[in-house]
């Protein structure tokens, strides 16, 4: 069957996650409606990702069999003709037969927004803070979560026993843009519920409630006290899927107002 590299992005506030449930609006479940419709047959469709219910994409990367060959740009047009507006496909590649858009990615990284002020179009896409946030203190506890880790404190329990928790992280940037405070978090791979973890701590650090100190004994032997600190979905994006010899992107705002 030919195969497709599909980059892809979705808000993801009606959708219960990625993956494909019963009785559920999910995000692989349209887009393999939309696939069927395409009169090629049989069809497959794998993402890189499995973004939870509530979070947004900018750059899911999904691998796509159909049981004929079309060319890229009638597959594009013909997913995105019968799609919900919430999933737009952005680009259609042929890819080798090989190709899986998870277990050959090498990074993923991901965006959170807080908003600084309430804002009425913002809440699907932001969460708002009322308190007062340290940005320097933010900053500066971030680094404590770059490079090899084992983030067990960060993942749900109902997490895989036999998955590793030992995650990679390149860098964790916090940065001001206008109304928003933006946490962009890079690295190898992200257990359940890590990146959501880690910026309601990094919030509670901008409270003044919590310590670097704090966070480095997290990072140092199990603990279940970051999951009262999970920040909500709404303001999670999955940013880029990174392949082999690919650049990281760098940290940007979503392309709708939200900081203005």
């Amino acid at each position: 069957m030919p195969r497709y590299k599909l980059l892809i992005e979705y808000d993801g506030a009606g959708f219960r996650g990625w993956q494909v449930q019963r009785n559920a609006r999910t995000v692989q479940g349209e887009l393999l409606q939309a696939a069927r419709r395409l009169g090629a047959g049989e069809v497959d469709l794998q993402g890189a990702g499995r973004t939870d219910a509530g979070v947004h994409a900018l750059g899911q990367v999904a691998h796509l069999d159909i049981g004929r060959a079309m060319e890229p740009f009638r597959v594009a047009f013909g997913l995105n003709d019968h799609l919900p507006p919430e999933i737009n496909v952005l680009s259609v590649e042929r890819a080798h037969p090989r190709f899986h858009a998870r277990h050959h990615a090498e990074g993923r990284s991901y965006l959170y927004l807080i908003s600084t002020r309430r804002s009425a179009f913002g809440c699907r896409y932001a969460w708002w803070i009322r308190d007062r946030l340290d940005l320097r203190r933010m900053q500066s506890a971030a680094r404590c979560f770059q490079g090899f880790h084992d983030f067990v404190s960060f993942a749900d329990r109902d997490l895989d026993p036999e998955a590793s928790t030992t995650v990679d992280i390149d860098e964790v940037q916090v940065e001001r843009e206008q109304d928003l405070i933006v946490f962009r978090i890079a690295g190898s791979h992200f257990l359940w519920k890590m990146v959501r973890r880690i910026v309601g701590v990094l919030a509670e650090v901008g409270r003044g409630r919590l310590s670097e100190s704090e966070i480095a004994a997290w990072l140092a032997a199990p603990s279940t006290q970051p999951a009262q600190w999970t920040a909500p979905p709404c303001g999670l994006f999955l940013q880029q899927v990174r392949y082999k010899d690919e650049p990281w992107e760098p940290l940007f705002l979503p392309a709708f107002p939200l900081a203005q």
